[in-house]
């Protein structure tokens, strides 16, 4: 089951709604929010199918149904509403990887997460092939250990390893204040012991490698080098899911908590799904495929800095590797909110 808050009324029906995967599953996206109210009454429009209370049988209509609100309540929510169409999303980047651009995209050879294998730049051992307008990032096992030369942030040095993979950042190319990050993206045969690939954000402020401007000296997950992960699929939890979150700042070098603004979706990872992450003011909105999955709010701005995309795929644990992993990226953009 997924939860998901109610978003321009929550502080009317503080309550959550609950939908089935089936409804994640159908094709259009053109789908519209549910609320659930202080009468229990539920309204929802999806291709034409509009549904009362629990006890209740759905009926076809092509009428959108409001909560049953008081009158001032309703005109605030009418307001809301019409304020919220007046916003509409602006591409300011896109990507197709009809080759790789390296005016969009680095390289990023670092150690971390005491990671087993060992970023390898410049597509060596195929490790991030652009071909037939995909991207693609994968940890390939060499099959004996050779030197590598990725470094911690600490001056530590990666020990020998037969695991090479790529891992690719928009720093210092493209970085947007806020906005809406989304990727089309697949990975095969999830769920392998070990395998750990991720579509995530960093602050601009960072100070891992390639450190390449005098301000890059702070460390994650403080301000300035915030980290906001949009799909994770750590396989130690099975296939067929992933994780998305905000780190929360404990105000300290790796001071961070991973867990209190996380969730775990399912997915199905062998199938293209867009993943995406929209920061507004002081929320940050989880969608897959279009359709809001988790809500971040805060009476804060926890990320205020500049952000850049990673993509890369590690392998977190000495784990025999049965074949090489593969994650399959079809496009990346970023969107602005404007006014129309």
């Amino acid at each position: 089951m997924v939860f998901i808050k109610p978003q321009s009324i929550s502080q009317h029906c503080p309550a959550y709604l609950v939908f089935s995967p089936v409804w994640l599953n159908f094709k259009s996206y053109k789908f519209l929010p549910c609320y659930i109210c202080k009468h229990y009454f539920v309204a929802c429009f999806y291709t034409g199918v509009f549904m009362t209370n629990l006890l209740t049988l759905a009926v076809l209509t092509l009428v959108l149904s409001a909560c049953s609100l008081p009158s001032s309540e309703h005109k605030n929510l009418q307001n809301e509403n019409l304020s919220a169409k007046s916003n509409v999303w602006k591409e300011v980047f896109f990507d197709d990887f009809d080759h790789f651009n390296p005016g969009n995209w680095q390289d990023q050879m670092i150690w971390v997460n005491n990671e087993d294998q060992c970023y390898v730049p410049d597509n060596q051992f195929n490790t991030r092939e652009v071909s037939a307008g995909t991207l693609k990032i994968r940890v390939i096992d060499l099959g004996e250990k050779r030197p590598c030369s990725n470094l911690s942030k600490h001056g530590e040095k990666h020990p020998d390893t037969q695991y090479v993979a790529g891992r690719i950042a928009t720093k210092n190319r493209k970085e947007f204040i806020k906005g809406k990050w989304t990727a089309r993206l697949k990975v095969e045969n999830s769920g392998q012991p070990g395998m750990f690939p991720a579509w995530w954000l960093l602050g601009a402020l960072n100070n891992e490698a390639p450190v390449q401007e005098a301000n890059e000296t702070v460390c994650c997950p403080m301000t300035g080098s915030g980290e906001i992960d949009i799909f994770e699929h750590h396989a130690d939890g099975g296939p067929d899911h992933y994780a998305a979150r905000a780190i929360t700042s404990l105000g300290y070098c790796d001071g961070g908590d991973w867990q209190a603004l996380m969730l775990v979706q399912a997915a199905k990872l062998s199938d293209y799904h867009e993943y995406s992450v929209e920061i507004i003011g002081n929320n940050i909105i989880f969608r897959l495929d279009g359709i809001e999955v988790y809500r971040n709010e805060k009476d804060h701005d926890q990320f205020p800095e500049p952000l850049f995309a990673i993509l890369n795929f590690a392998k977190i644990n000495d784990s025999a590797m049965t074949q090489n992993w593969t994650m399959e990226v079809d496009w990346v953009k970023h969107e602005v909110l404007i006014e129309q």
